[in-house]
């Protein structure tokens, strides 16, 4: 079993930063595929940015390519995500998230994954 728990949201305002970091348990982490959703008010949980088991490969949304990076610490079993130049339309409860199978691809699909953390709220304001 995995278990996630995320940290680091908050408010903000408009062009600031802010880092999340979710910290896991179980097996394997460094061969599993990592990813951070987001889920505004009356919306659909949407992909942000995955990564692989080694950290080697990166996918980004388009809203968060060039303002987002995700990383991994596979020694502290730990994925962040840095979000720069914070924007209102970053407003939303992001969840980190890994996937049951190893050495899979990078998916951006909800359903593709299988553990899930509770969330943590960002809050960007104008």
């Amino acid at each position: 079993q995995v278990q996630l728990v995320e940290s680091g949201g908050g408010s903000v305002q408009a062009g600031g930063s802010l880092r999340l970091s979710c910290a896991t348990s179980g097996r394997a982490f460094s061969n599993r595929v990592m990813a951070w959703f987001r889920q505004a008010p009356g919306k659909e949980r949407e992909f942000v940015a995955g990564i692989s088991g080694s950290g080697a490969s990166t996918h980004y949304s388009d809203s968060a390519k060039g303002r987002f990076t995700i990383s991994r610490d596979n020694a502290k079993n730990t994925v962040y995500v840095q979000m720069n130049s914070l924007k209102p339309e970053d407003t939303a409860v992001y969840y980190c998230a890994a996937r049951r199978s190893l050495w899979v691809d990078i998916t951006t699909t909800p359903g593709g994954f299988d553990y899930w953390g509770q969330g943590t709220a960002v809050t960007v304001s104008s």
